[in-house]
């Protein structure tokens, strides 16, 4: 499944000139991760970057969500180009991609990416999934998605492949 994720982040890659220095590797161990999302309030839902880095002429970020069961999200839609990919820690839901946003209303900009976020009560016509720890979830730039139902709290990361380059580094 981690291959999966690295052919993804791989694809918004540009190729490199032959002159041309590529940046250091990142790491950011299980450890790392653990301590992050634990450190999370547990009465909101977190969507926070562990890591935001230069990759030589675009950024990629991992971020940490909590989200807990007690609190229902929103369908949402991020107008960007940045990709989302969830790579689901623990717990399980039902997330829906796809469709059309419900009572779509502005939300104003994204923190993570600077630009305009839409929410809605729900989505129509998309598709529904049943995810569960080790699923990987490609969610391109200005797809609809939401977590229709949880099961119980959850856990994941969201590999962000930002080709604008508008996450600030961390």
């Amino acid at each position: 499944m981690l291959k999966l994720v690295i052919a993804a982040v791989i694809a918004f890659a540009p190729s490199y000139a032959a002159a041309q220095t590529p940046p250091p590797a990142v790491a950011i161990t299980a450890a790392d991760v653990k301590t992050f999302i634990d450190k999370l309030p547990k009465g909101q839902v977190s969507d926070l970057p562990i890591r935001v880095a230069d990759v030589g002429g675009y950024k990629v970020g991992v971020y940490g969500v909590f989200r807990p069961k007690a609190v229902p999200g929103s369908a949402i839609l991020h107008d960007t180009s940045v990709t989302e990919i969830y790579y689901m820690l623990e717990g399980t839901g039902t997330l829906v991609t796809g469709g059309t946003l419900v009572d779509e209303r502005s939300d104003g900009v994204s923190p993570n990416t600077k630009r305009p976020n839409l929410r809605g009560s729900g989505i129509q016509g998309g598709t529904s999934r049943r995810v569960v720890p080790g699923d990987i979830i490609i969610i391109p730039g200005k797809v609809p998605h939401w977590w229709s139902s949880l099961d119980g709290d959850i856990r994941y990361l969201i590999y962000r492949p930002d080709p604008q380059g508008l996450q600030p580094i961390k």
